[in-house]
């Protein structure tokens, strides 16, 4: 009797992960598909306290089709690891994921496990309910126990839709659904208290027992109602999972903390920037009044330096003036040795006068001419340059006879 009470709790169970893109959304804290991670990790602890035996499967329903993570195992940790970096995408197959779960508990090595397959259903069904009720009697054809945990979306009439399945598969109540309401309260919490969690008249189990008085306040003494002594993989297991939840959220909150301090710090940068300039704004003038100064020395300097270049008469005149008067206040000599030189100049250019004219008078440039070796004045070419020079001493008697009759 004993050992037949043994096998009647002996189980086979695969858990159905809905891993579609409804899995983002954050109305279950911190998210549906974390929240569902979370629950999974407490059920598959549950079942594998409950019997040594007992072994436990995982499989998505989502993303590029049914992929079963880890086949039924009594390993904590394998079914664990399973769980760490899946991705999400695509559309959650309800009917494909259930049959291969079916077909996955066919394969199990005891023969003697009850068959129970466990689905989470957190995006929107598109199966019709007749498709549904077909599933849920063959699943009671075979001897399938089938539990539901039915979160997030509920359009489309999904609720009526998993009820309808429910009924079709149920024998002797071995079947069960929660419907999970989004709140403040935690997937895996309200999962404790209901038979999915506890099992099907197991008395309950060390671990299911602890976990669900830890639930209602009754044990206090072990993190997560887990007594480390009596499971220390999944204790184990359950703090590594807290412990990341922790990191991420430090880490989220640093992260804010930092682009605050960035978003201050740009602002202080951008007034003392402002200030910087402004303060630069009034030397700037004050250099540009000293420059403009400058300039306007410099251009009278200029000018001055231009005329002398361009041996401007009326300039000239007016520089030897003042130096002369300046140099007639200082020194005597100085200015007599000036005037000297002024009248050396005006006696060169008389000189100059006298010149011109001996060279305007052609019987006097033939007979220099001539007095030339290798110089014939009867030649057309020398002819014709003594010709042009007595036209250009014509043309400056002409250009000079009008300035005198001015004067």
């Amino acid at each position: 009797m004993v050992l037949e009470g043994f096998s009647i709790y002996l189980q086979a169970t695969m858990i159905c992960i809905d891993n579609s893109e409804w899995m983002r959304n954050g109305d279950y804290s911190p998210s549906r598909f974390q929240a569902q991670a979370d629950a999974v990790n407490l059920i598959c602890g549950a079942k594998t306290q409950s019997n040594p035996e007992n072994t436990v499967g995982v499989l998505t329903m989502a993303g590029k089709g049914v992929r079963v993570l880890v086949t039924p195992t009594s390993d904590l940790g394998k079914i664990l690891a399973c769980m760490h970096g899946l991705e999400i995408g695509g559309d959650m197959n309800l009917a494909a994921g259930i049959q291969v779960a079916q077909l996955a508990l066919k394969h199990r090595q005891n023969k003697k496990q009850q068959q129970r397959i466990i689905v989470f259903a957190g995006s929107p069904v598109k199966y019709d309910k007749k498709v549904l009720e077909m599933i849920g009697k063959k699943l009671k054809k075979n001897n399938v126990a089938l539990d539901i945990v039915d979160f997030g979306e509920e359009d489309d009439g999904k609720p009526e839709k998993l009820e309808a399945m429910l009924a079709a598969v149920n024998s002797n109540d071995s079947s069960h659904i929660v419907h999970v309401p989004a709140g403040p309260n935690a997937l895996s919490d309200v999962l404790i208290s209901t038979p999915i969690f506890t099992g099907d008249g197991e008395g309950g189990s060390g671990f299911a027992a602890a976990a669900a008085a830890a639930a209602a306040g009754g044990v206090s003494g072990f993190d997560f109602g887990v007594d480390p002594n009596l499971d220390p993989e999944l204790a184990l297991a359950l703090r590594v999972s807290m412990e990341e939840e922790r990191a991420r959220q430090e880490a989220a909150a640093k992260k804010a903390a930092e682009e605050a301090a960035k978003q201050e710090k740009g602002g202080e940068q951008s007034s003392s920037q402002d200030a910087t300039m402004t303060e630069n704004i009034a030397p700037s003038t004050s250099e540009v009044d000293k420059r403009t100064d400058l300039t306007d020395d410099e251009n009278a300097l200029l000018q001055q330096a231009l005329a002398m270049s361009m041996d401007d008469p009326a300039s000239s005149i007016s520089v030897r003036d003042t130096d002369m008067s300046e140099a007639a206040a200082d020194d005597q000599d100085l200015a007599l040795a000036l005037q000297l030189s002024v009248q050396d100049s005006t006696k060169d250019a008389a000189n100059q006068t006298d010149m011109s004219k001996l060279f305007a008078d052609q019987s006097f440039v033939s007979s220099i001419l001539a007095t030339l070796p290798g110089v014939d004045p009867n030649d057309p070419s020398v002819k014709d340059l003594l010709a042009s020079m007595q036209n250009q001493s014509e043309k400056k008697e002409e250009d000079k006879a009008p300035d005198r009759e001015d004067k």
